[in-house]
């Protein structure tokens, strides 16, 4: 789309000069109040490695020393094993991210150039390009972002298949710079009208883009503003502007402009913060700490919440003089003006939390992957069911410690309702105040419920893998011919349920817990003759069974409404429900996550239901998957609302997603579960929010292992749940954990946190003296027996589809 670039400029005049007359430390306030609406306390950054592919270029700005001739490169450009090697020192460094910086198609200048991608088999620089970022991202981790000078659409959308972002400085709207004599005489490919038509037609093809304006080029101020709002009106139509960067100029040695004066910091800090206020609160806006040497942290006064690309092991290429910042100082600088530095990926975190959109379809997996629920890059290595080390807790803040929650915090420790903006924000905790979130979530269980730490000696009974319906986060369920991931399809005999039933007894349980998948020919008998078989077995032991799921499908099978079908449940023995199924309480998440379930309101009904006839039940929550904050804020409101009518919730447990096995994480459309930050914010945040109603909250050693558990002990939580003797379903999803932990075991794990072991019963009251006895000398468990699927009987006409 064409610009008159006169347009811009008058209208930059016209609205924004008078903002050059303002005091400088009040424009700054301004700017940077509207960057704190935006963005908070939090300062990102990309730990980045540069790949520059090759120095030659045909244009000749006045001020680069990038650009190089044939005869002072060693070779035209880099080779593949180069690049490669390049990526690999970046990824062992803990870069996220492949800067591709080049010159513009040096082939049409240099015929060194052109024979050079002859003989590789290249057609021209963007041929190699394309194959080289290929590369990466076949054989790294590494995610390409792609500043490659002027592109075609074509282009561009060819190379959105192997990058996840690109890149074109604007610099300036000034045809003006372009004349004889000017800074951008010679280049062809500097002209504006040119980059303004290759970032418009990055936003038709939906490509997450970076731009931004050179200063101190001899441009006017009124030029800096037309630049900008240009840049607004581009990113207005498409919403692709990731990212605009503020970079000043620096005068290079050996190059037309190396006398030319450099813009003061003020200068500087006016243009910043003139484009917070023309660009608004949401934009990301960056200037290079390295070009402000030990004076970028004053940058943050501009409103700026990025430092952009940083290397640990790459210099900056476009500016070699000019060092990048160690990340630990870059930390300290942010840190001194209050600020928490975070690292993102390529693509900056809105664009990173919706990849259907802005990815090509090969990327969206790796994106997924590499994020957090917020779309910042994972903290670390941990994932919930990974065999790896817990990670350790990074050196405190070292500046004043920002008390922006303390209102949020006291507000729940005095039991009162959060809104869903302050839980959702207490979700988005980091740093210092991740650390505030959890110590208040710890001295509030301290308070609630002391320093002794509860689990039930369980057994867990999945009686089938066969399931109808298509929840795309199970690896649990099987069809009648699914083989695929662990286990083959099974239906238990109801004589290997009692078996289980009988040994669990022996062994010291109180309880067996029950549940499966929702087989095509089970019914509502089917449930019913499941408790005459554990009623028959063992008297005594407490029966808690059958998600929600199933109630409503075995309610459904016999005709009768859910309430009626509980009833029946709970005089054939039925003493608990799991609140399973729950996933999270966000219909817009379950149309994807679980689009044949039942819905929320069916899911508080079934509990609802249970509650008002006396069942009490736990409440779940499975989170990490695809999901955002506000839903595990909708979640867990929803759940404080239902307990504040009923009292029917014995606990509330978080259950972080395993990805391992999941179709979900398979087929590139989830995250590899929660990180270890958010896993202690969901326990921590759900003893905040669910106070006084709910007080057990427990921690699933299933899913954390043995350490984890012990760090969400620390963040809120006071029970680890059951011992379980056999556990399937995580084991289905892929956990490294084991499949029982005996009490002897549980209770060193509760020591070792600091608390002391309680064996209960099922609701939370004191287990019986000999049956804690019996547990401590239960004898190894005998082999389970996965009955083979029996021939499938008629399927009742109320479940056929």
């Amino acid at each position: 789309m064409a610009f008159d670039v006169t347009d811009f400029l008058a209208e930059g005049a016209r609205q924004y000069l008078a903002l050059a007359k303002r005091p400088l430390p009040d424009l700054l306030a301004e700017a940077e109040e509207i960057r704190q609406r935006g963005h908070g306390r939090i300062v990102s950054y990309s730990r980045k490695v540069f790949a520059p592919l090759t120095h030659l270029c045909r244009d000749s700005c006045a001020y680069c020393t990038f650009a190089k001739s044939p005869r002072a490169v060693r070779a035209p450009y880099m080779s593949l094993e180069e690049v490669l090697a390049v990526a690999a020192r970046g990824a062992e460094a803990g870069c996220k991210e492949l800067l591709f910086t080049l010159g513009d198609k040096a082939e049409l200048r240099y015929a060194e150039a052109a024979d050079w991608l002859k003989a590789a088999g290249h057609r021209d620089t963007f041929g190699y390009l394309h194959a080289a970022a290929a590369e990466v991202v076949k054989r790294t981790r590494l995610l390409p972002h792609i500043n490659a000078g002027i592109m075609t659409a074509a282009e561009m959308s060819a190379m959105r298949e192997v990058s996840v972002s690109q890149g074109l400085m604007l610099e300036s709207i000034s045809t003006r710079l372009c004349e004889k004599g000017g800074p951008h005489y010679g280049s062809p490919d500097k002209h504006p009208a040119v980059r303004l038509a290759m970032i418009d037609a990055a936003g038709e093809l939906a490509i997450p883009f970076t731009t931004g304006i050179l200063i101190g080029i001899d441009e006017t101020r009124a030029e800096r503003i037309g630049s900008l709002l240009a840049i607004a009106e581009l990113n207005r139509r498409h919403g692709h502007i990731q990212e605009v960067i503020i970079q000043n100029f620096r005068a290079k040695a050996d190059t037309r402009m190396a006398r030319a004066a450099e813009p003061a910091m003020d200068d500087l800090l006016w243009t910043t913060a003139v484009a917070r206020l023309i660009l608004g609160p949401q934009m990301n806006i960056q200037s290079p700490p390295n070009l402000s040497y030990d004076d970028f942290p004053k940058l943050l006064s501009a409103g700026i919440n990025d430092w952009g690309g940083v290397s640990p092991v790459t210099p900056d290429f476009v500016n070699p003089e000019a060092p990048w910042p160690t990340i630990a100082r870059l930390a300290r600088g942010s840190e001194s003006r209050g600020y928490q530095l975070v690292e993102r990926l390529a693509v900056y975190p809105s664009y990173a939390t919706e990849p259907a959109r802005w990815q090509a379809p090969a990327m969206v997996a790796r994106v997924f992957a590499a994020t957090d629920m917020e779309g910042f890059a994972r903290e670390d290595e941990w994932a919930p069911g990974a065999d790896v080390p817990v990670p350790i807790t990074p050196a405190p803040f070292i500046a004043p410690r920002p008390r922006s929650l303390d209102r949020v915090l006291s507000a729940a420790a005095a039991g009162n309702r959060l809104a869903a903006a302050e839980i959702t924000r207490l979700f988005a905790a980091r740093g210092p105040e991740s650390e505030d979130v959890i110590q208040a979530a710890d001295e509030l269980r301290q308070k609630a419920v002391g320093g002794t730490v509860r689990y039930v000696v369980n057994r867990n009974i999945n009686y089938t893998n066969v399931c109808y319906f298509h929840c795309r986060f199970c690896a649990f369920s099987k069809g009648k011919t699914h083989e695929e991931l662990r286990g083959r399809p099974y239906d238990l005999s109801l004589e290997e349920v009692a078996r289980r039933v009988d040994e669990a007894w022996a062994r010291g349980a109180t309880e067996v817990c029950m549940q499966g998948g929702i087989h095509p020919d089970y019914t509502g008998e089917t449930y019913v003759g499941l408790l005459r078989a554990v009623k028959e077995a063992a008297p005594q032991i407490h029966i808690h069974a059958f998600s929600p799921l199933e109630i409503s499908q075995g309610a459904r099978s016999l005709g009768i409404d859910v309430a009626s079908f509980l009833a029946r449940l709970k005089d054939e023995g039925l003493g608990t429900l799991p609140g399973t199924a729950a996933e999270i309480l966000d219909d817009e998440v379950r149309r994807v996550l679980c689009p044949d379930k039942i819905n929320t309101a069916e899911w508080l009904n079934v509990v609802a239901s249970a509650h008002r006839i006396g069942l009490r039940t736990t409440a779940t929550i499975m989170f990490g998957h695809m999901e955002r904050a506000h839903s595990w804020a909708a979640h867990l409101l929803a759940v404080r609302d239902l307990q504040e009518l009923t009292g029917g919730f014995t606990e509330f447990v978080p259950l972080p997603f395993v990805h391992f096995e999941a179709p979900l994480y398979l087929k590139g459309q989830a995250r590899r579960g929660p990180t270890w930050r958010e896993t202690l914010l969901m326990h921590a945040v759900a003893r905040l929010a669910l106070h006084p109603l709910i007080v057990n909250i427990q921690a699933s050693w299933v899913k954390l292992g043995p350490d984890g558990a012990k760090g969400a002990l620390a963040a809120g939580a006071n029970d680890l749940g059951g011992t379980l003797m056999n556990e399937s379903i995580s084991r289905a999803a892929g956990t490294a954990h084991g499949q029982e932990l005996p009490p002897a075991r549980m209770d060193a794990l509760i020591r070792e946190a600091g608390r002391q072991p309680a064996q209960r019963t099922t609701l939370y009251g004191e287990a019986d003296p000999a049956r804690v006895r019996a547990s401590y000398r239960a004898s190894p468990l005998t082999p389970v027996v996965q009955t083979p699927l029996r021939e499938r009987r008629a399927e009742p006409a109320s479940l056929q589809r």
